[in-house]
């Protein structure tokens, strides 16, 4: 009976474990999308989409740094999520600050 547990308890951490990692790619991939989305409708200037492309990769490297033993502790995590709700209320801020590329000029850059 005690194996049976120990499997059940092992199997749970694993698959825990390996939800939060997902969900911190999936979070990664939809802060990308407002960023190309206010791109596209000009609420995100280039050099405004420039930083915060490179503040998503500065999560993305912390992340593999993090992950570089194989294993995210609970503080780690924590910091992630505070990178990336960090993030998401810069992504929203440029998105309502104002700065708009005008309409008659082109969409330049990524």
């Amino acid at each position: 009976m005690n194996k049976i547990a120990l499997i059940a308890t092992t199997v749970l951490i694993a698959t825990t474990a390996g939800a939060s990692a997902h969900s911190f790619d999936d979070r990664q991939e939809y802060q990308t999308k407002r960023i190309e989305q206010g791109r596209k409708t000009g609420k995100i200037t280039w050099t405004e989409g420039l930083k915060l492309r490179a503040e998503q990769k500065r999560i993305a490297n912390k992340e593999a740094e993090f992950k570089s033993d194989g294993y995210l502790s609970k503080s780690e995590r924590r910091k992630l999520r505070y990178m990336q709700n960090e993030a998401s209320e810069h992504i929203a801020d440029e998105k309502n600050d104002g700065w708009r590329r005008a309409w008659w000029l082109p969409r330049v850059g990524k």
